[in-house]
């Protein structure tokens, strides 16, 4: 990695550390004694505790590259690299935010930490990013982290849900690869069809957790579901909600080209039999193009599709977040590392790790640059550009309702075990249980 400027902690920050003040751990407010021993006139190191929930072996390095390069350059303010999980990160902080010990830095997801900021648990970061960090990221992705008129967290990570090709299956079928901007939905179906034959199906597609995926790719045919914002949230499941469900539903009974087990499954569990030649396709989160680069066989030729197109081809924005607690004695000096951990090539390097969508367009230039566009980067980075606020993530309720309701009625429907007026009806009344508690 190259070598960066240095970051500056302001005015404001020089005064704290010419006061003495220790870590952001310590939660006294007391004035400490002066030392009479000491005439030195130096004081500790502020230390900040990042959070990171960095997994894959190539982010978590760049993560730890990154706050080692932040320490070498500010001996005055040192990083703590922390390590969270995906899975526990939610209860782990509402602990933290109620027992005031919640880390200087914290990473999430935008749509999770909106509760957070609702209850005044984070600090507004408007004041303190860089003019290069809020140009660089387009303005509907910073809808995703505003709350109340206060950004609450920079946007970092993002994914799109993209169709992986076998291209082999699709030329012997004569299917014309697409290489424009979008792929209609009608086109989609009409590939599934004619790849779908002997011992291959058209489509694998993972939907054992299929609620995120309904209200993302959903958008693309109007899907809202929601109506008003926060506790003032009300559901209207109407026939652009239920577009997406009734063509998967419709393609896997009907017309046979999306293999009705691997509804039941997990994406990474579809993964191998797409591996293997028994499906032509599969739809999967942008990230799946590390397991294909790292898995595929010799011989195997595959390729990253356009992004699905109805009526629109909106996905939801959910971005990956740094976030400050507004409880942290050092919200400037925070900041300053998350505009440090914002710059491109420093986001670069974490998205390349996890084959993720930069938030910031100069990062995406970057990886450009890096990779040619090579392993099915040009199609996921351009995907970046259908990404957009979706209104459940502005619902107070939605991750209850999501857990509780959503998922297990689409799972019912996509084992065919209720039809769309059943979805509709357990979608909107679980909505009046789960809302009206």
């Amino acid at each position: 990695m190259s070598t960066r400027r240095s970051v500056g902690i302001g005015a404001a920050a020089a005064a704290l550390l010419l006061a003495g003040c220790a870590t952001s751990g310590s939660s006294s407010s007391e004035e400490e004694p002066a030392d009479s021993s000491s005439d030195s006139g130096s004081s500790e190191p502020i230390t900040l505790r990042f959070q990171s929930l960095a997994f894959q072996e190539p982010t978590v390095a760049a993560s730890k590259a990154i706050v080692e390069e932040w320490n070498a350059a500010n001996p005055d303010v040192q990083v703590e690299y922390v390590q969270g999980s995906w899975d526990s990160v939610h209860d782990q902080l509402v602990t933290q935010f109620q027992g005031g010990s919640a880390p200087d830095i914290i990473q999430n997801e935008s749509a999770d930490m909106a509760g957070f900021a609702a209850d005044g648990y984070l600090a507004d970061l408007s004041p303190y990013l860089s003019d290069d960090v809020m140009s660089s990221v387009g303005e509907g992705v910073w809808e995703t982290v505003t709350v109340n008129g206060e950004i609450i967290a920079a946007p970092t990570l993002l994914q799109s849900y993209m169709v992986f090709a076998n291209t082999d299956l699709l030329e012997a079928a004569g299917v014309e690869i697409p290489t424009g901007e979008t792929w209609a939905w009608d086109d989609f179906a009409a590939a599934a069809q004619a790849t779908t034959s002997g011992d291959v199906t058209g489509v694998g597609w993972g939907l054992k957790s299929p609620t995120a995926t309904m209200m993302s790719l959903g958008l693309n045919f109007g899907a809202t579901f929601f109506e008003g914002e926060g506790a003032e949230a009300t559901i209207d499941v109407g026939d652009e909600e239920l577009e997406l469900p009734r063509r998967i539903h419709e393609m896997a009974y009907t017309d046979g080209s999306i293999d009705t087990v691997s509804l039941t499954q997990s994406g990474g569990d579809v993964m191998p039999a797409f591996l293997a030649g028994d499906y032509a396709m599969t739809v999967q989160g942008s990230y799946a193009a590390q397991q294909l680069t790292e898995q595929a066989p010799d011989g195997f030729n595959w390729a990253v599709l356009p992004p699905l197109e109805g009526t629109s081809a909106e996905q939801s924005a959910n971005p990956q977040t740094l976030s400050v607690p507004a409880e942290s004695e050092h919200i400037e000096e925070a900041a300053g590392f998350i505009n440090f951990y914002m710059e491109a090539e420093n986001l670069a390097a974490v998205a390349e790790g996890d084959w993720l969508i930069p938030a910031s367009n100069s990062a995406r230039e970057t990886i450009i640059k890096s990779t040619g566009g090579e392993g099915g980067w040009d199609q996921t980075l351009n995907s970046g550009d259908v990404l957009t606020l979706a209104p459940f993530q502005k619902v107070d309720a939605y991750t209850q309702w999501k857990d509780q309701i959503a998922t297990p009625a689409f799972q019912q429907f996509f084992a065919d075990q209720i039809d769309l007026e059943g979805l509709r009806t357990q979608l909107t009344d679980g909505w009046d249980s789960v809302a009206g508690a």
